[in-house]
């Protein structure tokens, strides 16, 4: 696999740095038009979603000019430490985030920027070591764990030295405090996907969910949505570990009519409820999450014109053709949130006034956000990430989208 060996110093997975100095910066990407019920405002502080640049000369670090007796003035080193599962669960998606890590650190520029890597490995108990060796040695802020699980291992470490975490999980039970969560967050999918779907005067609403604790987030969330705007919302649930879902399905079509079904799955179980629908005559609007983000989500003749909501693809998509070019293959999808947080760590870094707080939590919850790759985000008083999310439908070509994400976190929509 390429590892941008071109454009990029060695990278091992104790400490990865960028020694490029004179990069330019290029512009943010653009941002989509906002929703109707939006107003459009440029967020003050974007994490910029920069395009790589032409070779530029290497120079060597702390050539940050002289003072008046001749003598090198060194730059002020700011140390991120980025904890992935490098081996064992989760390694393919570790390893694709990390690549995307070191596109971003390299897009930035920012010279005085020090990524240092460290493998999770698949215990809670490795996370900590990670976080552990990496604040031990500087770290100004972890990026990372992936799995909520490690969350609170990492937590016990980076709180007493007063680390602000930013993780990659969506389990909203471990934010707060000192832990930021940047995942896509399947609360945020179903609110706006249930907003739009009553905007086309859907008022009944249920959902075939797996049981666990994803399926759980998902109909809590329908339901709250729901009756939040005044509709109503059913749930049933099946065994994601059985193959037969017919008796789901028929509990959904004798609770009564319904305007919007939501099947929060893929793989096996979206192959296997869809074409079930039609056989118990359940004759509704389809609504998913994210799950669905994925390509050859329109292969399934059941899906077509489905809608869900997730970050808009075509912002994107720029970041994976570079990320094909460079390591020869597709990034894994959470690779752009990799990709974004240490766009904002660098943007942090550059901005910040020399000797003051670069990711306090008061930076960090700006409440009037950042901008990158999927679009504008920002943590709110929870420490939840809140994103403009789009509105997609499946097709047999891929997802289009019918109503784009917000520009801004102003005006009703927020």
């Amino acid at each position: 696999m390429t590892r941008l060996s071109s454009v990029l110093t060695s990278v091992s997975t104790s400490t990865f740095r960028t020694r490029g100095r004179g990069v330019a910066l290029a512009a943010c990407l653009a941002l989509l038009a906002a929703c109707g019920t939006t107003t459009v405002a440029e967020p003050s502080r974007p994490a910029q979603a920069v395009q790589p640049q032409t070779s530029t000369p290497l120079e060597p670090f702390g050539t940050g000019g002289v003072d008046r007796f001749g003598r090198p003035i060194l730059e002020e080193r700011t140390q991120v430490a980025l904890l992935l599962p490098l081996s064992g669960r989760g390694e393919a998606v570790g390893q694709s985030m990390l690549n995307a890590a070191q596109m971003a650190l390299f897009d930035s520029g920012v010279d005085t920027l020090e990524l240092m890597p460290r493998d999770t490995t698949e215990t809670p108990q490795g996370a900590a070591a990670a976080a552990r060796a990496a604040i031990g040695e500087g770290a100004d802020l972890v990026i990372g764990p992936l799995f909520g699980d490690h969350v609170p291992a990492v937590r016990t470490v980076a709180q007493p030295a007063n680390v602000n975490v930013i993780s990659f999980s969506t389990d909203r039970s471990v934010a707060g405090g000192n832990v930021f969560l940047f995942g896509f967050l399947p609360a945020d999918q179903v609110d706006r996907v249930v907003e739009y779907a009553i905007g086309q005067g859907m008022t009944r609403f249920a959902a075939l969910v797996p049981s666990g604790a994803y399926g759980q987030a998902v109909a809590n969330a329908l339901q709250d949505s729901a009756a939040q705007r005044g509709a109503t919302a059913r749930v049933e649930y099946f065994d994601p570990s059985n193959t037969d879902y017919s008796d789901a399905v028929r509990r959904v079509s004798q609770g009564g009519p319904i305007d919007a079904l939501m099947l929060p799955v893929t793989g096996l179980p979206l192959r296997g409820i869809a074409p079930l629908l039609d056989y118990y005559e359940i004759d509704a609007q389809l609504l998913g999450t994210g799950l669905w983000d994925i390509p050859g989500i329109g292969r399934e003749p059941a899906l077509n014109g489905a809608w869900f909501a997730s970050p808009q693809p075509d912002l994107r998509a720029g970041f994976e053709q570079r990320y094909q070019a460079a390591f020869g293959e597709p990034p894994e999808r959470l690779a752009t949130l990799a990709y974004d947080a240490v766009a904002l760590a660098a943007e942090l870094t550059r901005s910040a006034p020399r000797g003051q707080p670069k990711f306090d939590t008061a930076t960090l919850q700006d409440p009037a956000g950042y901008v990158g790759i999927d679009g504008i985000f920002r943590f709110g008083p929870d420490n939840l990430a809140q994103r403009g999310l789009a509105i997609l439908e499946v097709t047999p070509s891929g997802p289009v989208v019918l109503e784009p994400g917000a520009q801004s976190f102003a005006g009703p929509a927020f």
